[in-house]
This record gives C-alpha cells, sequence and structure tokens, in this order.
C-alpha cells in the first residue's frame, strides 16, 4: 500500500487563481483514509524570488526541503498531492536513482528555464529542474535524472524553447492520442532501461470535458478510460517508487465533487 502525503502548495502557480490549488489538495485528502496520510504544514505566504529568476522561490525551496523529507521518511511508496506540480521535486530528489524511469502526464512539457519562461512560475520548469537544469536553488543535482528515463506522455501544449529541448535531449514521448492503447506507454517505459517507475500527473494531462477543475486547461487530450489504463498497464508492469498528483484547483472549492470520482479512479490505479 502506498501512503500519500498532502503537500498544499500554491507558490509555484501562474493562475491567477493559484490558491484555489490548496481546496484541490484538501478535498482530495478528505476522500482518503486518515491513517495513510501525512498533512505538511506548508508556508502559505507568497515568497521571494531571491534573484532566480522564479517567483516565490523562496517558498518554494523551503516546501521542496519538506516533501523530500517526508517522502525520505516512508519506506512504502509515496503519493504525493499537490497543490501544484512543483511538489514532484522534492519527491524526486528523495527516490531519484539510476534505475527509475520518471513517466511525466502532463499537457505540458514543463521544461522552460528561468531564462525561457514568460511567466517565471515554477510549475512550467519542474521537469527540467528534475534534469538538473535552471536555478541553483530549485534543482536536482546535475545527474541524479537522466533524459534518457524521461516519458512525457500527453502533451499538447509546447513551446518552443521547450520543443528545441526534447529535440536535442531527445526525450521521448508518448501523444495524446498514443493513450489509448495502454501497451504504448509501457513500450516507452520499458525502453529507457529503467526497472522502476516514478509517475508524475498533472491532472490537466485529461481533456478538460474529463476534469472541470483545472487551471490551464488544454483541448484534444486523453479521456479517463485512457489515462488510468495506460497507469495502470505501467504499474503492472513496473513496481512504483512513488508518484504525484497534482494541479487540481476546483472552482468554487464545492464543485470539487464533479471531479472527484475520475480523480479516485486514478487514485486506485496508481497505489
Amino acid at each position: 500500500m502506498a501512503h500519500f502525503v498532502i503537500a498544499p502548495q500554491w507558490q509555484g502557480s501562474g493562475s491567477a487563481r493559484a490558491m484555489q490549488l490548496i481546496d484541490g489538495a484538501e478535498a482530495i485528502a478528505a476522500d482518503l483514509p486518515a491513517s495513510a496520510c501525512t498533512r505538511l504544514e506548508l508556508p502559505v505566504e507568497a515568497g521571494e524570488s531571491l534573484d532566480s529568476g522564479i517567483r516565490r522561490a523562496s517558498s518554494l525551496a523551503r516546501i521542496r526541503d519538506l516533501v523530500r523529507d517526508a517522502v525520505a521518511s516512508r519506506t512504502e511508496p509515496v503519493v504525493v498531492i499537490g497543490g501544484d506540480c512543483g511538489v514532484s521535486l522534492g519527491a524526486l530528489e528523495a527516490v531519484a536513482a539510476e534505475d527509475v524511469a520518471l513517466v511525466w502526464l502532463d499537457a505540458h512539457a514543463d521544461l522552460h528555464t528561468p531564462e525561457s519562461s514568460p511567466s517565471g512560475a515554477f510549475h512550467g520548469m519542474v521537469l527540467r529542474a528534475a534534469l538538473g537544469e535552471g536555478s541553483d536553488r530549485l534543482r536536482l543535482p546535475p545527474g541524479a535524472l537522466a533524459a534518457e528515463r524521461v516519458v512525457l506522455a500527453g502533451v499538447r501544449d509546447i513551446d518552443d524553447a521547450e520543443r528545441q529541448f526534447l529535440d536535442e535531449r531527445a526525450i521521448r514521448v508518448v501523444p495524446p492520442g498514443d493513450l489509448a492503447d495502454p501497451a504504448a506507454l509501457v513500450t516507452a517505459v520499458a525502453a529507457t532501461g529503467a526497472s522502476r517507475v516514478y509517475l508524475h500527473i498533472d491532472l490537466d494531462v485529461f481533456d478538460p470535458s474529463v476534469i472541470t477543475g483545472l487551471s490551464f486547461p488544454v483541448p484534444f487530450g486523453p479521456d479517463a478510460a485512457a489515462v488510468i489504463s495506460a497507469v495502470r498497464a505501467v504499474r503492472d508492469r513496473f513496481p512504483l517508487v512513488g508518484a504525484t498528483v497534482a494541479e487540481f484547483s476546483p472552482s468554487p472549492a464545492d464543485a470539487a465533487i464533479e471531479d472527484m470520482p475520475t480523480i479516485l479512479r486514478l487514485l486506485g490505479a496508481v497505489a
């Protein structure tokens, strides 16, 4: 059984309603067994950029450490419930290893650096930071995660700078339509040579018709059955070292009830 770490971080988001990510994380946590959850007491203040080019970097750095320590303290796999998708950085720091593949299920590539980001919001830089690039304050040590062990799945909103990086590093990409066949994602992960997997799932990987509580919906995504079947197929093939489910932003907060059946089905496939 997995353990859940509830990390309602909002500071990495570029949305005007970023603080609704707290409501999203709490809504998910409310439907999980309390005995299987650790709730992190995170800073709620915005924080400072500290000349990093990343908005709210000081708070993000503190939260990264809290998430890393919480994940590292557990012996079983941990599913981190965000908050924005920046919560994955600390979790990956705790579990990254040469035999671990990272499956990044997301509508966006999240491959910006502070120099290329149009917003300065960290949730658009998280995967690049996990690959050891970007601000020294918010990145994994170079080499902790290799590009050849990353699979980007469901992505359909890629900026030019991100596309250039994808092409240069030859990162494996599974397009949204290919997720209809669960074997496509399993094959991509197997091609990395990894024997274990970390799943990062930004809920905007789903088509907006599936999940309504999204800050940055992108059309033409996969349906619920495709994503959940692909996740289950990966879990059946590879041991899980951890996972993230992030970016649930119901508006208003009580609208979360509409999306929770799909989210709980997803968590059942993950955990």
